[in-house]
């Protein structure tokens, strides 16, 4: 095993204890797709790469541990009015670009993420909040879009 794969089975291993939950060779496997990635994958295309190292491994196996990432605070879940949903080992904040006609999601570069506004100022979340009622727990930046010609050669 290399040192990163080490790296990544302790953090796992941390985490998932943390939670009272156990360690697997499966949920290992799919830390290591997904932390190994700067793609956002949907849990089926994070199946179909476990499945090269885990034949045996099940659909609802790579669902069920990537919940266990998610709860962990090893991965985020990237969710989507159409019920879609793809899977981010970064859980900083951080902006999201999303194609409209693939569903593909990639980061911002980071050179220009800096200059967007992750935070709303306070006065602005409070009077949402007692304007509506609506919780503010948390806020995401996404850009909707189109892959153009340098994005896709960057995949």
């Amino acid at each position: 095993m290399n040192k990163r794969r080490n790296e990544h089975r302790k953090q796992l291993r941390q985490a998932l204890a943390g939670k009272g939950q156990r360690f697997t060779r499966q949920r290992a496997r799919v830390y290591e797709v997904l932390a190994n990635t700067d793609q956002h994958p949907t849990a089926e295309e994070v199946y179909r790469r476990v499945k090269f190292a885990l034949p045996a491994v099940s659909l609802a196996t790579v669902y069920k541990s990537l919940d266990a990432l998610v709860q962990c605070g090893l991965a985020q879940k990237l969710t989507y009015g159409d019920g879609s949903a793809r899977y981010d080992a970064n859980v900083l904040e951080h902006p999201h670009m999303r194609d409209l006609l693939t569903g593909k999601v990639l980061d911002v570069p980071t050179e220009i993420s800096p200059s967007l506004a992750i935070t709303l100022p306070e006065h602005i979340i409070v009077s949402i909040e007692q304007r509506t009622g609506f919780k503010v727990k948390g806020l995401r930046i996404e850009l909707l879009g189109h892959l153009g010609p340098i994005a896709q050669s960057a995949q």
